[in-house]
């Protein structure tokens, strides 16, 4: 019994029991000095814990995080598998476009030549565009001096 009330002590002081287990531990708080006792000490707990604040991380440490190696490997493993599935499914669709384009006998000569300058060109200039950002990213012009 002595056991089963202890055991409903924390639901007791957060006022979470239902009425016959309110009274069952309030009639053992009578005839038991040691589990008022024991209230009492939940109570403080409950007190000490119930002021506790907690702190937000400094800046330097938000700092840190986010120019650490985890968050590099993180994104950059993120944006190499986005733009990789990104082509794949580009290139799928861009190939099934142009196969039924050049396989339709009915669409003249000058719109295939233009199709396939226009889709030269704009991945040429994708290329390009991708080759400029990583040359650029290796020579990163603003960085951090330390002091």
């Amino acid at each position: 019994m002595d056991k089963e009330i202890r055991e409903l002590l924390a639901g007791y002081v957060d006022c979470e029991l239902n009425e016959a287990d309110r009274m069952r531990v309030e009639s053992a708080m009578t005839d038991d000095p040691s589990i008022v006792e024991e209230v009492r000490e939940f109570r403080k707990l409950k007190e000490v814990t119930g002021m506790a604040v907690y702190a937000d991380l400094p800046d330097e440490v938000w700092e840190k995080y986010w120019e650490s190696l985890y968050k590099k490997l993180e994104r950059g493993i993120g944006w190499l598998l986005f733009s990789l599935g990104a082509m794949i499914l580009l290139g799928f669709g861009l190939f099934e476009a142009l196969q039924q384009l050049y396989q339709d006998p009915t669409v003249p000569l000058w719109l295939k030549i233009g199709t396939t300058a226009l889709t030269g060109g704009g991945l040429i200039l994708l290329i390009s565009i991708v080759r400029e950002r990583l040359f650029a990213r290796k020579r990163e012009r603003y960085t951090q001096v330390q002091k």
